[in-house]
């Protein structure tokens, strides 16, 4: 299986040493202290039809509460229109800069003459983090990024947030630069695990530097007037789910709700979003990706009642991007 994880690439960097900040992002938006506060999130929306409905039975039939969306993908339209009829939706940008399928693949919205170190071969973006770290220039990424909110707004989309498929954006300082720069200059939120970061920091293992770059990212976040979380979940799809568990429903939800109920149970206090990969898989996405079980596992998740109920004895209360946004707004 190809591997799509939130990959961080591991730099020494010469910033001032932020520490965590005494109280948490979600006690300065207003929340109680002590508060376990959670985005549950559907990544890759708008990648294939399956991803689509995924997301959507998550949302309406689940509880999960958020999404982002792939704008270089050729099922955006159908999602977008989905938006428009109902427009209380939490949904932002998966901003994309990989492509990571052998045989189903997209290109940069700008263009190869534009972009060209974000092109590989095919004319499609590149597999991996490392080959577009290795190519690409700060300057092409951030055109390409940009690209990608002008199209959701000329088609009538208003992103709630922005985020980073495969974390390329964390990939380097300098890519790192243009995603925020991107959220400041157009006042969104942006996904950035800047608080105790408990989860994310012990799960990717950053060095003490990492993580003062990304909480001095955060405190410039902060002060632009956007919402900042506290920590950030990104291990679900890289459980190793048994085979034998693969090919029964049951099983795979079972198996899977027994592993983010561990989850909420090691939630910190604070403004955690939790990453997953809701997918309903047709026949069809046998030939994208064979992920399609560890995706429908998640979608299982989020309608199974023993979730919601472990949501409720653990005392999380969930939110949205816009909401936390909304609260952030009322500060100014």
């Amino acid at each position: 299986m190809k591997k799509v994880c939130f990959l961080f690439s591991l730099f020494a960097f010469n910033y001032l040493q932020a520490q965590a900040p005494d109280s948490t992002y979600a006690e300065r938006l207003g929340y109680p202290r002590g508060t376990k506060v959670v985005i549950l999130h559907v990544d890759d929306v708008g990648m294939s039809f399956d991803s689509n409905e995924g997301a959507i039975d998550a949302m309406t039939k689940g509880v999960a509460t958020s999404c982002s969306v792939m704008m270089p993908c050729p099922w955006v339209p159908a999602y977008v229109h989905y938006l428009k009829s109902h427009p209380n939706t939490d949904a932002g940008l998966h901003l994309t800069l990989t492509s990571e399928w052998d045989e189903y693949r997209w290109a940069p919205l700008m263009g190869k003459p534009a972009v060209p170190g974000l092109v590989d071969n095919e004319g499609a973006m590149w597999h991996s983090v490392e080959e577009v770290v290795a190519h690409a220039k700060p300057e092409e990424v951030y055109a390409e990024i940009k690209a990608q909110l002008d199209r959701a707004k000329a088609m009538g989309f208003t992103p709630t947030h922005v985020d980073s498929h495969m974390g390329t954006l964390f990939g380097s300082p300098a890519f790192l630069q243009e995603y925020v720069k991107l959220g400041v200059e157009n006042h969104i939120p942006v996904m950035m695990p800047a608080g105790h970061a408990t989860l994310i920091a012990a799960q990717m293992k950053f060095p003490d530097a990492y993580m003062s770059m990304i909480r001095n990212f955060g405190n410039s976040l902060w002060k632009s007037g956007l919402p900042v979380l506290d920590d950030l979940y990104n291990e679900t799809y890289s459980w190793p789910v048994p085979e034998e568990v693969k090919r029964d429903d049951k099983k795979l939800q079972g198996w899977k709700t027994a592993k983010y109920i561990e989850v909420l149970k090691q939630l910190k206090p604070g403004l955690t979003m939790v990453i997953m990969h809701c997918t309903a898989p047709t026949e069809v996405f046998q030939h994208i990706s064979d992920s399609g079980p560890v995706r429908k596992g998640d979608l299982l998740v989020m309608m199974d009642p023993r979730f919601k109920k472990a949501l409720d004895d653990e005392h999380i209360v969930l939110t949205t991007w816009r909401e936390v946004m909304e609260k952030r707004s009322k500060m100014q």
